[in-house]
């Protein structure tokens, strides 16, 4: 049995939290300890199949534990991308031996790439994933719908099958432009200017556009500038069916960080101005942004350590997410009750979700280092590394099994 007792709700006041029967018998007793439903991330990269060195659901379940995550969405740009039925359920089928290995029976779901030559897998798959990925500008992998005609396609399967959009909003057009402007310029931080605002907002609207056209229901992935989050309010007041993630980095970090972190600092889409920053917590705030996803996507320090053009776009950050959300709660910029909202109550709204008892307690004031040693995602780095921050997860509860992370 699980038994918590004389912990704290997200008000301060002293509860005794459920007891739940378990081979293990365990009291958790501590008022410095709240109590917290577990997190749901709606975008990672767990690099399974075809890219396993860099991350595997052995390493990234247990990351995922450690910070305090018990569902995850992972995304089909994978060796082979995931856009056909048969490629669909081999992942699925290495997902599961994987965790068995690690005994972590880590809950996930999957999304379905678009892809101009496969649309017809659609329907065959609409049961068995938590909807259609497009990317509409080239990010990791080949995956990409840069036509209109396609894209238009993939809206109008979607609601007729009543199955949710997921977009990575930038414009191929616009980018391979700004990519040829940009030829003799190498550094690192050039990346946030080929990759401009404005090339994620051409992206944005249009995706808004078609869900006008079609009713169909559209998440806007990692929204990072203050422009987007403009076009995105008058979509929601217009009552379309419009949601918004934006990501930790997105969040905490920005162009700042290119000195120090050079390639690790490369994302998709990039980091923007402190400005832009403001203006997502201003968004959260407002109701505007639904959702937080880590963006968990790990390469090697060697492959982050290319030359601008050479190295790859992502970051690790599932593991830090929960850290850095309860530090700026501790700095007065988000409430208990805007993470868990972020974290976990409108993500089960907007991909409908069945409710679970998974939880996760946290001390809102231990102090914790971020250090690349402790990490448990196979990468081995993070972005934070060397961070103090106050608010860690120490116990994450789900399938009737205590995990301590901290």
């Amino acid at each position: 049995m699980i038994r918590i007792e004389k912990v704290k709700d997200i008000y301060g006041a002293l509860i005794d939290g459920p007891s739940i029967p378990s081979k293990q018998n365990i009291t958790i007793n501590n008022s410095n300890l709240t109590l917290l439903p577990a997190l749901i991330d709606p975008h990672v990269h767990f690099r399974t199949p075809g890219h396993e060195y860099k991350e595997d659901w052995r390493a990234a379940s247990q990351a995922a534990i450690r910070g305090g995550y018990t569902t995850v969405f992972d995304m089909p740009n994978t060796l082979p991308p995931t856009i056909t039925q048969t490629y669909l359920k081999e992942k699925k089928t290495l997902i599961d031996a994987q965790l068995k290995e690690v005994d972590i029976p880590l809950r996930y779901h999957l999304f379905f790439g678009a892809d101009k030559k496969h649309l017809d897998e659609i329907v065959k798959v609409k049961e068995d994933i938590i909807g259609i990925k497009v990317f509409m500008g080239c990010s990791t992998g080949n995956l990409v719908i840069d036509d209109d005609e396609s894209l238009e396609k993939v809206f109008c399967i979607a609601a007729e099958n009543n199955l949710l959009v997921a977009v990575h909003a930038e414009d191929e057009q616009l980018l391979q432009q700004r990519k040829h402007e940009f030829l003799d310029r190498k550094e690192y931080a050039v990346h946030s200017e080929i990759r401009s605002v404005q090339v994620a907002c051409r992206a944005v609207k249009k995706a808004i556009a078609l869900t006008k056209r079609y009713q169909t229901r559209l998440y806007i992935l990692h929204v990072s500038s203050q422009e987007e989050v403009r076009l995105i309010d008058h979509a929601k007041q217009a009552g379309l069916p419009v949601y918004a993630e934006t990501t930790p980095h997105h969040l905490f970090l920005d162009t700042a960080a290119y000195p120090l972190l050079k390639g690790k600092a490369v994302v998709n889409p990039p980091l923007r101005l402190a400005a832009d920053r403001k203006a997502l917590f201003s968004a959260i705030h407002a109701g505007i942004i639904d959702t937080i996803g880590s963006d968990h996507a790990p390469h090697t320090p060697a492959e982050k350590e290319q030359p601008y053009g050479e190295c790859p776009s992502g970051m690790p950050g599932i593991e830090t997410t929960l850290s850095l959300l309860l530090n700026a709660h501790y700095e007065n910029l988000l409430s208990l009750e805007e993470i868990i909202s972020l974290t976990s109550k409108r993500a089960r709204e907007i991909f409908n979700l069945e409710k679970t008892n998974d939880m996760v307690l946290v001390d809102l004031k231990k102090e914790i280092k971020i250090s690349d040693k402790d990490l448990k995602t196979k990468c081995g780095w993070s972005p934070y590394a060397g961070m103090v921050l106050h608010g860690c997860p120490v116990y994450t509860i789900f399938n009737n099994y205590c995990y301590q992370t901290n």
